[in-house]
C-alpha cells in the first residue's frame, strides 16, 4: 500500500505542477508522456481505484477517471473478466459513497464511465445496470443521482458513437426502448408528486387580477372548464432540492424524446404534467423568487425558477419536431396546442402591472441550463411557434375545436411586443411561414379560395399595417436607430436586413391581397412624397450655390425621419412591382399607372433641382438622405421596367403618347446624373435604370430621344472625364444594347439593321480607339510607366467590350452577328497583344476572361477560321514550363489565368458537330501531359476542379471519340459492345479519376463521383467492357477505403450510391470474387472477424438493403480494429 500511497502523492505533485502557470510547455509535454505512458501500463486501474478513493485533488480524480475511460471504451475486450467484475462492482459502490461531496463535474464523469460499461456489458455480464438506475430513482434520497445516470444512459446508448458493431448498436436500442414505459412512467411520478405535495402546502393566494383569466378565449382553446381551471391554479413554491430534482427530470425527458418514437407510452398524464412546468417560464412573479443554495450538487445551476419553464417548453419542442404522427397520437396534439396556446394568452396578456413588452423582457432573460447553454424562455417559446406553424398548422387547422384566427391573434401579439430585434426578426420569420402555407394553400384550392382568404383577411391586414409601420421612424424611431447601418455581415448591415425581412412579409401578403395592401402602402407613400416634393420651396440660392433653408434643430430632425422612411417605401414600393405585371397587367393597371407617374415625376424633380448637390444645415445626415431618396426613386422605377415592356406592347399600335412621356421623362431625369460628379450611389441608380430602360423595355424611339444622344456624345467624346469603371461598363451596356437588341412589336424588315449596324460600328471604334492603337506599339518593349499606361488601357476597354458580349449573348442571330462585326478588329488586336503580356497574369486573366466570354456568346460568329487561329494560338502559347510558371509562381492570379483557358476549351469540346473535333487529341494531351502533372500531387484545390470538368466535357460530350458504336453492330451482337479507340487516354483519364478520390479535397471528391455517376447515367461508363474488366472494382474498392477511413463522412450517402451503381453492374463478380478479396486484403482484423463481416453481408440486391450493408460492413470492420488494438500484446485469440 505503500506504493499506491507514494504514487498518489507523486501524482498530486505532478498534477499540480502541470496546472501551475509556471511550467514550460516542454514540461507539460514531460508530464503528458509520463502520465500517458502509466495509463497504458496493465493494471493500472488498480491504483486509480485508490487515488479515486483516498484524494480530493479534482485534477487527480479526473485522471484517473480518463484511464478508466480509455481501458473501457478501448481495452475492455482484453481485460480479464475477474478484473471486469471488480471493477464493475468498485465504481458504483464508490459513486454511491461519495456522490454527495463529489464536485458535480467529477460526479458526471464517473456515471459517465459507469454508462460506458453498461453501454459494453448490458445486459449479459452487467444485468443489474439498468435496474440499479431504477432503484436509484425510486429511493428519495439517491434520486437526483440516478436522473443523472439516467441522462447519461440515454445520451450514450441511445444513439453509440461507432466504437460498437452495428448488431449491438441495434440491440442497446431495442433494449432501452423495451424500459420507456416504466421510465416515463417514474418520471411522470417524480414531478406529479413534487407538484402537488407544493400545491397542497402552498396557501391559495386571493384572486389577483391575472389569475382570473378563463376568458372566451381560453374556454375556446380548452374546450373544458376543468382544464382551464387547472391550469389556473396557483404556481407552487418548490424548495430548492425539489427544484433540482424536476430539473433533472425534465432534461431526461427533453433527451428521452429526442429519440423515442410518439406512441402511447407518453401519456395525457405526463403532457399535462409538463405544461404546468412550462408555467414557470411565464410566471414572473414565480421567477422573483430565486432559491439560493451552494449546495454541491447545485454548484453552477442558475438558481432562477425560470429553468424549469424552459426545460418543460425543450420537452415539449422536442416531441414538436416529429413530423411523422400516429393516428392515436394527434388528440394528444391537439390538447398540447390547446394548453401551449393558454401558456402564449398568459404571456401577452394586458394587465396593470406589467405591458406585455415588459413582460416579455423579463422572460426572455437568459437562464443556464444543465448542458451549459444559456437559453430564454422567450427563444424557446418563439421555437415552439415556429414548428407549430411549419410542421403542424396543416394538421390541425382541419379540427373545428381549433381556433386558428384567435391563434394568430395572439401571434401578432406576441410578434409586435418582442423585446429584441433578433425576436422580432424569428416572428417574422414565423409570419412568412404562415403566408406561404396560405398561397399554397389557396393555389390547391382555387375553389374555395374566397372562402379562406376571407377567414384570414383581417389578421393579414393587421400584419401588413404593423410591419409597415415598424420600418417608419414615425412611428418607431427608438428602435430603428439601435440598427447599425455601418457593419456588413453577409453582405448586408442590421438595418438592411430589417427592412428586406420586413419587405418580404408586406410582399406575401400583397400577392394574397393585392387590392388592401396597396391601398394601405400608398397613401403612406404619397404623404412622405409630398414632404419631399415641398422642399422646393425651401432652396434658396447663395454665393456658392443652392442651399435648403431649413434649419432649426427639430424640423431637421423631422426632415430626417420622413426622408429615412420615403427612402423604406420607395423600396417597399419597388418590391411589390412584380404583382402588377403579367395576368394582373389589366386589373391593377390603374394602380401601376398612378405608382409609376409618380416615380417618374419624383426622379425628374429631384434631377432638376439638384439635390444631391445641395447645401443643407446637418450636411452630415441630410446629404446622405437625399442622395438615397433620390436613388431609391431610380431603383423603384427601374423595377417597374417589365411593367413598362408590358404597358408599350399593349399600346404601341394606338395612343403610345403617355407611354411615350412616360420613358422621356424618365431619360430627363437620368441624363443629368451620368456625369463623374455625380455620387457614385446615384450615378449607378442612373445607371442601371438607363440599362433596363434599354434592355427590358426597348422602345424604337429610345435613339432619337436628344437626352440618349446627348449620352452617346458623352460616352463617345474622347476629351469628356471617363465615368468610374462600373458607371461607364453600364452605360456603355445600354447604348449598344439600344442599337443590337431587335425591337419588340415590330416585324423583322422594319429593325433598321443597316443604319443600327453603322452607329454601333461607330460607338465600338470610338470606345476602342486607344486599345487598338496598341497593336503596333504594345510588341516593343515598353518602360515600366509606359506598361502601367497600357494595363490601364487594356483593363477599361475589355471590360466594357466583355459585358457588351455577355449582355447580348443569348439574344437574336442578327444582334450577335452585327456586335460581332462591331468587335471584330479588336478582337484580333487583343490575339495579336496575347503573347506579348504571357507573362503578366493580371494582363493574360483579363485577355482570358474576355476570350471565355467571347467563345460562350459569339463563337458562331467568329466563324471557324479565326476560331481554330486562337485556340491554336492559346495552345502554342501554354507550354508546360508557361503552365508550371503560372500555376505555382504566381499564385493566385496565375491559377486563375489557367482556369479560364480549361474553361473555354470545356466551350470547345462541347461544341456540336465535326468542327472543333480535330482540336481533341491536343486538348487532352494538354490535360493530361501537361497541366495533370503539375497539379496532380499539390493539395491545393486549385485548377482542379476546371480540368476535371474539362476531362468529364471531354467525355460527356465525345463519346464517340472512346466508343464507335454503330447501330448494324449493336443488331448483329444483340448487345453492343463497341469498338474502342483511343484507349490509352481513356485510361489515363479514368486513373486521374480514381486518383483524385484519394486526396482529401471534399469538393473535388463530390464534383468528380458526380460526373462518373452522370456518364454512367447518359453513357453506361459502368458497363463498358474496358471499365467493367480492368476498373469497376478498383473503383469500388477505393470508394469503401473512403468510407473505412471516414475522410469524407459528408458524402456517405452518395458514395454508397454510386458504389451500389458500379457493384449492381456485376453483382456476382462482387459477390463472388471482389468482396471476400477485399475482406482478404483488410488488415488489423483476424479472419474469423473475415468471416461474421462477409456472412453480415447479406447479398441482397435492391438499393436501401445494400447501401445498408455496405455501412454495416464499414462500421463493424471499424469496431474489430479498435477491438484488435485495444488487446493486450501476446494475447491469443482462439
Amino acid at each position: 500500500m505503500a506504493s499506491e500511497e507514494a504514487s498518489l502523492r507523486a501524482l498530486e505533485s505532478l498534477m499540480t505542477e502541470f496546472f501551475h502557470n509556471c511550467t514550460t510547455n516542454e514540461r507539460k509535454r514531460e508530464i503528458e508522456e509520463l502520465l500517458n505512458n502509466f495509463a497504458q501500463q496493465i493494471g493500472a486501474w488498480r491504483f486509480c481505484l485508490y487515488f479515486l478513493s483516498s484524494t480530493r485533488n479534482d485534477y487527480v480524480m479526473m485522471y484517473s477517471l480518463t484511464v478508466f475511460e480509455n481501458l473501457i471504451n478501448k481495452m475492455w475486450l482484453g481485460v480479464p473478466s475477474q478484473d471486469k467484475m471488480e471493477i464493475r462492482s468498485c465504481l458504483p459502490k464508490l459513486l454511491l459513497a461519495q456522490h454527495k461531496t463529489l464536485p458535480y463535474f467529477i460526479r458526471n464523469k464517473l456515471c459517465k464511465v459507469i454508462v460506458d460499461i453498461g453501454r459494453q456489458d448490458w445486459p449479459m455480464f452487467y444485468h443489474d445496470f439498468f435496474t440499479n438506475i431504477l432503484q436509484l430513482i425510486q429511493s428519495p434520497v439517491t434520486t437526483p443521482l440516478g436522473l443523472i445516470m439516467l441522462k447519461t444512459t440515454s445520451e450514450e446508448l441511445a444513439c453509440p458513437r461507432e466504437d460498437l458493431s452495428v448488431a449491438r448498436k441495434e440491440e442497446l436500442r431495442k433494449l432501452l426502448l423495451d424500459q420507456v414505459q416504466t421510465v416515463l412512467g417514474l418520471l411522470t411520478g417524480i414531478l406529479e408528486s413534487i407538484w402537488d405535495k407544493h400545491s397542497v402546502t402552498a396557501a391559495t393566494p386571493p384572486p389577483s387580477p391575472t389569475s382570473g383569466e378563463s376568458g372566451d378565449l381560453l374556454s375556446s382553446l380548452l374546450q373544458s372548464p376543468s382544464a382551464a381551471k387547472l391550469l389556473n391554479q396557483p404556481i407552487p413554491i418548490l424548495d430548492t432540492d425539489s427544484e433540482y430534482i424536476c430539473s433533472l427530470a425534465l432534461e431526461c425527458l427533453a433527451h428521452l424524446f429526442s429519440w423515442i418514437p410518439l406512441s402511447a407510452s407518453i401519456t395525457p398524464s405526463l403532457l399535462t404534467t409538463i405544461f404546468h412546468f412550462a408555467r414557470f417560464g411565464c410566471d414572473t412573479r414565480v421567477r422573483k423568487m430565486s432559491s439560493v443554495n451552494g449546495s454541491s450538487q447545485n454548484v453552477g445551476l442558475g438558481a432562477e425558477r425560470g429553468r424549469l419553464g424552459v426545460l418543460a417548453m425543450s420537452c415539449i419542442n422536442e416531441l414538436m419536431s416529429k413530423n411523422c404522427v400516429p393516428m392515436e397520437f394527434e388528440e394528444y396534439l391537439l390538447r398540447m396546442f390547446q394548453q401551449t396556446f393558454y401558456l402564449l394568452q398568459k404571456i401577452t396578456k394586458e394587465n396593470n402591472a406589467h405591458t406585455v413588452k415588459s413582460r416579455l423582457e423579463e422572460l426572455d432573460e437568459r437562464v443556464l441550463c444543465w448542458c451549459w447553454q444559456a437559453e430564454s424562455y422567450i427563444e424557446k417559446f418563439t421555437d415552439f411557434l415556429r414548428l407549430f406553424v411549419s410542421v403542424h398548422l396543416r394538421r390541425i387547422e382541419s379540427y373545428s375545436q381549433f381556433p386558428v384566427v384567435e391563434f394568430l391573434a395572439l401571434l401578432f401579439k406576441y410578434t409586435f411586443h418582442q423585446p429584441t430585434h433578433e425576436g422580432y426578426f424569428s416572428c417574422l420569420d414565423i409570419w412568412t411561414l404562415f403566408l406561404d402555407y396560405l398561397t399554397s394553400k389557396i393555389k390547391s384550392r382555387l375553389a374555395d379560395k374566397e372562402a379562406v382568404l376571407n377567414r384570414y383577411e383581417d389578421a393579414l391586414v393587421l400584419l401588413l399595417t404593423e410591419v409597415l409601420n415598424r420600418i417608419q421612424f414615425r412611428y418607431n424611431q427608438a428602435q430603428l436607430e439601435e440598427l447599425d447601418d455601418e457593419t456588413l455581415d453577409d453582405d448586408q448591415t442590421e438595418w438592411q436586413r430589417y427592412l428586406r425581412q420586413s419587405l418580404e412579409v408586406v410582399a406575401k401578403v400583397m400577392e394574397l391581397l393585392p387590392t388592401h395592401a396597396f391601398s394601405t402602402l400608398f397613401p403612406v407613400l404619397q404623404d412622405n412624397l409630398e414632404v419631399y416634393l415641398g422642399l422646393q420651396q425651401f432652396v434658396v440660392t447663395s454665393g456658392t450655390g443652392h442651399r435648403l433653408n431649413i434649419t432649426a434643430e427639430n424640423d431637421c430632425r423631422r426632415l430626417h425621419c420622413s426622408l429615412r422612411d420615403l427612402s423604406s417605401l420607395l423600396q417597399a414600393v419597388g418590391r411589390l412591382a412584380e404583382y402588377f405585371t403579367g395576368d394582373m397587367f389589366a386589373a391593377r393597371f390603374n394602380d401601376a399607372l398612378t405608382v409609376v407617374e409618380r416615380l417618374v415625376k419624383v426622379t425628374l424633380y429631384g434631377s432638376q433641382i439638384k439635390l444631391y448637390n445641395i447645401e443643407t444645415a446637418v450636411p452630415s445626415v441630410l446629404k446622405p438622405d437625399l442622395i438615397d431618396v433620390h436613388a431609391q426613386s431610380l431603383a423603384a422605377l427601374q423595377a417597374y421596367s417589365h411593367w413598362l415592356a408590358q404597358f408599350y406592347s399593349e399600346v404601341h399600335r394606338q395612343n403610345p403618347e403617355q407611354f411615350i412621356s412616360l420613358v422621356s421623362t424618365a431619360l430627363e431625369a437620368i441624363t443629368p446624373l451620368i456625369s463623374s460628379k455625380v455620387q457614385e450611389k446615384l450615378l449607378l441608380s442612373a445607371c442601371h435604370l438607363l440599362v433596363s430602360l434599354a434592355t427590358t423595355v426597348r422602345p424604337v424611339f429610345l435613339i432619337s430621344i436628344p437626352a440618349v444622344q446627348k449620352v452617346f456624345n458623352r460616352i463617345t467624346d474622347t476629351s469628356a472625364q471617363r465615368l468610374p469603371d462600373k458607371a461607364q461598363v453600364l452605360v456603355c451596356r445600354a447604348l449598344s444594347n439600344v442599337l443590337l437588341l431587335p425591337w419588340p412589336n415590330l416585324p423583322e424588315s422594319e429593325q433598321q439593321w443597316a443604319v443600327r449596324s453603322t452607329n454601333h460600328s461607330s460607338l465600338i471604334s470610338a470606345l476602342t480607339r486607344d486599345y487598338r492603337q496598341l497593336k503596333s506599339s504594345a510588341i516593343l518593349p515598353q518602360r515600366k510607366v509606359q506598361l502601367e499606361d497600357t494595363k490601364v488601357i487594356i483593363h477599361q476597354t475589355l471590360s466594357v467590350l466583355e459585358d457588351i458580349v455577355e449582355s447580348i449573348s443569348g439574344e437574336s442571330t442578327k444582334s450577335r452577328q452585327i456586335c460581332y462585326q462591331s468587335l471584330q478588329e479588336s478582337v484580333q488586336v487583343s490575339l495579336a497583344l496575347f503573347p506579348a503580356f504571357i507573362h503578366q497574369s493580371d494582363v493574360t486573366d483579363e485577355m482570358l476572361s474576355f476570350f471565355l466570354t467571347l467563345f460562350q456568346g459569339l463563337r458562331v460568329q467568329m466563324g471557324v477560321p479565326f476560331t481554330e487561329q486562337i485556340i491554336q494560338t492559346f495552345l502554342n502559347m501554354f507550354t508546360r514550363e508557361q503552365l508550371a510558371e503560372s500555376i505555382l509562381h504566381e499564385g493566385s492570379t496565375g491559377c486563375r489565368v489557367v482556369e479560364k483557358f480549361l474553361k473555354i476549351l470545356q466551350v470547345v469540346v462541347q461544341e456540336p458537330g465535326q468542327v472543333f473535333k480535330p482540336f481533341l487529341p491536343s486538348v487532352i494531351s494538354l490535360c493530361m501531359e501537361q497541366v495533370y502533372p503539375i497539379i496532380a500531387e499539390r493539395s491545393s484545390p486549385d485548377v482542379k476542379a476546371e480540368l476535371f470538368e474539362l476531362l468529364f466535357r471531354v467525355l460527356h460530350h465525345n463519346w464517340r471519340y472512346f466508343f464507335k458504336s454503330s447501330v448494324l453492330a449493336s443488331v448483329q451482337r444483340g448487345v453492343a459492345e463497341e469498338q474502342m479507340e483511343n484507349e490509352a487516354q481513356f485510361s489515363a483519364i479514368m486513373q486521374a479519376f480514381g486518383q483524385s478520390f484519394l486526396q482529401p479535397d471534399i469538393h473535388l471528391f463530390k464534383q468528380n463521383l458526380f460526373y462518373l455517376e452522370t456518364l454512367n447515367t447518359k453513357q453506361k461508363l459502368y458497363h463498358k467492357k474496358i471499365f467493367r474488366t480492368t476498373m469497376l472494382f478498383q473503383f469500388v474498392n477505393v470508394l469503401l477505403q473512403v468510407l473505412v477511413h471516414k475522410s469524407h463522412d459528408l458524402l456517405q450517402e452518395e458514395i454508397g450510391i454510386a458504389t451500389y451503381n458500379m457493384a449492381s453492374v456485376d453483382f456476382d463478380g462482387f459477390y463472388s470474387a471482389f468482396l471476400p478479396e477485399f475482406l482478404a486484403s483488410c488488415d488489423g482484423v483476424d479472419s474469423n472477424q473475415k468471416n461474421v463481416l462477409g456472412r453480415n453481408f447479406k447479398m441482397d440486391r435492391d438499393l436501401p438493403s445494400f447501401t445498408q450493408n455496405v455501412h454495416r460492413l464499414v462500421n463493424d470492420l471499424r469496431y474489430y480494429r479498435l477491438c484488435n488494438d485495444s488487446l493486450p500484446p501476446g494475447t491469443v485469440k482462439l
